[in-house]
């Protein structure tokens, strides 16, 4: 039975004007240029050329407005609230506010909305608790020494309120982010500590039904609350972007939940609570989506349990996590170097290692002729010698017998790491060009097969072509992984298919850019039902198209729609609540009409409205409004 969520809010939503989330504090300053009667106004305050007074003034703003009961100033508040939240925003490492008593000021506030519920719905102080904690967690985003003052201030019982449910989701997420960076530092981790089973707990019961609850209080209802509406779009927003901020909200909060119980995690606190294991089934679906790609979600947390090891002993303990770091290890997930080195982690370990061995190598052996990946140099050699670590250790044994594995993947990587380089190493040029012109020549003979359509002797064929192909011809290698692909695609073997397409990808120069082995990899993974791998695939592929061709192909397009609905961040919480309301037919159409524009074919692309500043990865496949257009225009 899930608790009730102690909500504040009322069932009819808050009617304010959209134009008050725009601009407004700026108009608010411009016309105080002109008159001002207000005896203590911010604004006014701001502008004062004397620093000292002003940062005076400023001070005694801060202290006194939570005390004021004057019910016109209530608009005034909201509108400073909104232009404090837009500084904080754009100058998060001015240390003047933060050093005139900002965080108390803020604390303050969010405790009069929590226990004054006449004072929060008066007017638009209901918009003030959530511009509060933005503050807070902006000001303590990169500084140190702000997040010192912020916990002396007493911010952190306000925030666990907020964090706790007490007045709507919009308010967790922002209070979640504070507590997640006052959790980060070494100075300020042990005063949030001094909550942290409950921080914890509730950590871990949001991370797990966030979606859900975002989806049935907000993206799956028709009328939605009026506040909620204009933080998510600023007040200038459609239905199409309010579902966008939706979803883009609603897998920040996940995230920053999990972020919050990473900073546990790294100390080797509650990890009791936190290595669930039906948790730890749920983290391999928190990915993020499409709309965040800074943060790692589920894999991210995993990689840091398994620097543990208790953290270690559990996940060894649970298949279904290794399949799952299996699979991103094996995918064009841009945090697939954290799948192989939980997977290393795993193996490194001697008392995790046997119990994870047979699943672990089954996926490590496609990726062992890596060479890098992105920054990360030798990473197959790495993987090789995990693999193969208890029989190194004996370098007689090793050097001079030929040894043989009960794992056959193990026996395979031996051959091709061990075994064949040390064979090939004398081999001379023109030798080398001998078995160049051969691999060619069988090549050729494997295509007219394919051709006529004997797909199984093509398969034959190319597998043959390998076997003589020397391992330096990494080119020629490629395109041979490549076509077996392609004969598995054809036979209905997509397991193979994937370990093909996977081989191939790894020898390709850069590493995971081969653009018929992505496309082969991702017409496989959605054969097996795997969207959210098929997806990856496909948008990696559709930028190589974007860069070498300027065309996005139409079967590409296709795919990405097709996955794109399938892996979209509120899909499960959609079908469990439609699946509960199957005899309300009405019910199930507004619902759909509201998600029209998933479906219309669209790749919807990133938000407009950046709320906080972060470093994008360079060509990261995750941009998907470039490709939005380039469908459009075909």
């Amino acid at each position: 039975m899930k608790k009730k969520r102690a909500n504040l809010l009322p069932k009819t939503a808050y009617n304010t004007s959209e134009d008050m989330m725009s601009d407004e504090s700026h108009s608010h300053h411009h016309q105080h240029q002109e008159v001002c009667l207000k005896p203590c106004c911010f604004f006014c305050t701001m502008r004062e050329p004397d620093a000292s007074l002003r940062r005076v003034g400023i001070s005694n703003f801060f202290r006194e407005m939570p005390l004021c009961e004057d019910k016109e100033d209530h608009h005034h508040h909201v509108l400073v609230l909104s232009e404090l939240w837009h500084i904080a925003m754009t100058q998060p490492n001015n240390p003047e506010f933060p050093s005139l008593g900002i965080f108390k000021f803020m604390a303050n506030l969010i405790n009069k909305a929590i226990n004054d519920k006449t004072w929060l719905l008066t007017n638009q102080n209901i918009y003030i608790p959530y511009y509060a904690a933005h503050i807070i967690g902006s000001y303590t985003m990169n500084k140190e020494e702000f997040a010192q003052i912020a916990v002396q201030s007493g911010v952190i019982p306000p925030l666990l309120e907020l964090l706790r449910g007490k007045i709507s989701w919009v308010e967790q997420r922002v209070a979640v982010r504070a507590l997640g960076h006052l959790a980060s530092y070494e100075s300020t981790f042990d005063s949030v500590s001094e909550y942290e089973q409950e921080v914890v707990k509730v950590s871990l019961n949001l991370a797990s039904t966030c979606l859900e609850v975002v989806y049935s209080e907000f993206v799956g209802v028709k009328k939605r609350v009026e506040y909620q509406r204009n933080l998510l779009t600023r007040g200038v927003g459609d239905l199409e972007m309010e579902n966008r901020k939706a979803e883009e909200w609603g897998s920040q909060l996940q995230c920053w939940c999990l972020h919050l119980l990473n900073c546990f995690a790294f100390k080797e606190r509650c990890l009791d609570l936190i290595c669930q294991k039906e948790f730890l089934k749920e983290l391999c679906n928190m990915w993020g989506g499409l709309v965040n790609h800074t943060s790692p979600g589920g894999i991210g947390l995993l990689r840091i349990l398994c620097y543990s090891k208790f953290g270690r002993k559990i996940i060894a303990d649970t298949p279904k996590v290794i399949i799952n770091l299996g699979n991103v290890s094996r995918s064009s997930d841009d945090w697939q170097y954290m799948g192989i080195d939980c997977l290393l982690l795993l193996l490194k370990d001697s008392d995790t290692r046997f119990k994870v061995i047979d699943i672990a190598a089954s996926y490590l052996v496609d990726l062992v002729e890596f060479k890098s990946l992105g920054d990360k140099s030798d990473v197959g050699e790495t993987i090789t010698k995990v693999l193969l670590e208890e029989h190194s250790n004996n370098n007689y044994y090793y050097k001079h017998n030929k040894l043989k594995f009960n794992n056959r993947h193990l026996q395979e990587v031996l051959d091709l790491k061990v075994y064949r380089r040390k064979k090939e190493k004398a081999l001379w040029e023109e030798k080398l060009e001998e078995r160049r012109v051969l691999v060619g020549l069988i090549k050729q003979e494997a295509n007219h097969m394919f051709r006529l359509g004997k797909v199984e002797a093509a398969l034959v064929k190319y597998s043959e072509a390998l076997e003589v192909c020397p391992l330096r011809l990494r080119k020629e290698r490629m395109v041979l992984y490549s076509n077996k692909a392609q004969c598995n695609l054809v036979l209905k073997n997509p397991e193979s298919a994937i370990s093909d397409s996977t081989r191939a990808l790894c020898l390709s120069n850069p590493a995971n850019r081969h653009m018929k082995s992505l496309w082969r990899r991702s017409q496989a993974y959605d054969m097996k039902g795997m969207a959210k791998e098929s997806l990856l695939d496909c948008i990696m592929f559709m930028n190589t198209c974007i860069i070498k061709s300027k065309n996005i192909p139409y079967h590409a397009a296709r795919m990405i729609c097709k996955q794109m609905d399938a892996t979209w961040l509120f899909a499960a919480a959609r079908s469990k609540i439609n699946h509960h309301s199957n005899n309300d037919e009405d019910e199930a159409k507004n619902c759909e009409e509201n998600f029209h524009y998933h479906k219309s074919g669209l790749v919807p692309g990133l938000s407009t409205i950046i709320e906080e500043p972060f470093v994008a990865k360079e060509e990261s496949r995750r941009k998907v409004e470039r490709a939005r257009r380039r469908i459009k225009e075909g």
